[in-house]
C-alpha cells in the first residue's frame, strides 16, 4: 500500500450505465461514463482499462477498489460486485461496497433524501442528516410524504417531483457515480471489520422459478 494518496478505482453498473473513475486523494485522475441499457458485462473491463490508462496508471498501483452494490439492476449489481472482487482478490487489495444512494448524497449539504427509480410507481429513498438518518427502503412514490424533514433537499430519479410532494428544495445530482463511490471507498477501505462488497437488492427479482418441472431421468 501506498504512503501517499491512496488512488482508489471505482466503477458502478447498478443503473442503465457503466461508470469508472480512478481518485488520487481527492482528485479525479479520469472517469468515463456510458449510459447503457445492456451490455454492461463486456463493456466494464475495457472501461477500466481506458480510465486506467487516460490517467497513466496500472492496476497494480490501486491501494483499493470501490463498487456499486445497488439498489438497481440486479444483472448490473452482480457484473460489479463480481468485478470488485475479483479484481480486489488478484490485486491483494480491499474492495469496498457503496450504495447508489450513498453516492448519490455524497458531500452534499444535509438534511438529503436520494431517490432512485424503482419502476412501477415505486422508489428507493434514504435520507441523510444529524438524528434523520432513514432507510434505504423501497416506497410507493405516492407514499414519501412522512419522510420530509426541515430544510430539505431531494437529488436523484424523481427528484422533481418528490420535491413537489414534499415541500423541499432539489439537489442536482451527478450523472457519474463513481468519483462519489471513489471518495466513500477511500474514507472506509483501512475499516479492519469491512465486509466483502455484496448486492443490496430492496427488492425480490424479477425472474420467477419455472413452472414446469425440468426433465426427469427414468430408471433403466
Amino acid at each position: 500500500m501506498s504512503t501517499s494518496a491512496p488512488l482508489i478505482l471505482a466503477f458502478d453498473t447498478s443503473a442503465a450505465h457503466c461508470a469508472a473513475a480512478l481518485l488520487s486523494g481527492d482528485h479525479v485522475l479520469a472517469a468515463a461514463h456510458e449510459d447503457m441499457a445492456k451490455g454492461q458485462a463486456e463493456r466494464l473491463m475495457g472501461l477500466i482499462a481506458e480510465v486506467m490508462a487516460a490517467a497513466g496508471a496500472d492496476l497494480t498501483q490501486l491501494d483499493a477498489i470501490g463498487v456499486g452494490i445497488g439498489p438497481g439492476n440486479f444483472t448490473g449489481i452482480r457484473i460489479s460486485v463480481a468485478a470488485a472482487r475479483g479484481l480486489a482478490l488478484a490485486l491483494g487489495i480491499r474492495a469496498v461496497g457503496v450504495s447508489r444512494l450513498e453516492a448519490l448524497a455524497g458531500d452534499t449539504p444535509r438534511p438529503l433524501l436520494a431517490t432512485i427509480d424503482a419502476r412501477r410507481g415505486h422508489v428507493y429513498l434514504q435520507r441523510f442528516g444529524l438524528g434523520l438518518d432513514r432507510g434505504p427502503a423501497l416506497v410507493a412514490q405516492s407514499d414519501c410524504s412522512d419522510w420530509t424533514a426541515p430544510d430539505l433537499r431531494v437529488c436523484g430519479d424523481c427528484a422533481d417531483a418528490i420535491a413537489t410532494q414534499l415541500g423541499a428544495a432539489i439537489e442536482m445530482a451527478p450523472a457519474n457515480p463513481a468519483p462519489a463511490i471513489a471518495r466513500i471507498a477511500a474514507r472506509r477501505f483501512r475499516d479492519p471489520g469491512l465486509p466483502r462488497p455484496a448486492p443490496l437488492y430492496l427488492r425480490s427479482p424479477d425472474a420467477a422459478p419455472a413452472r414446469e418441472s425440468g426433465p426427469v431421468m427414468l430408471p433403466r
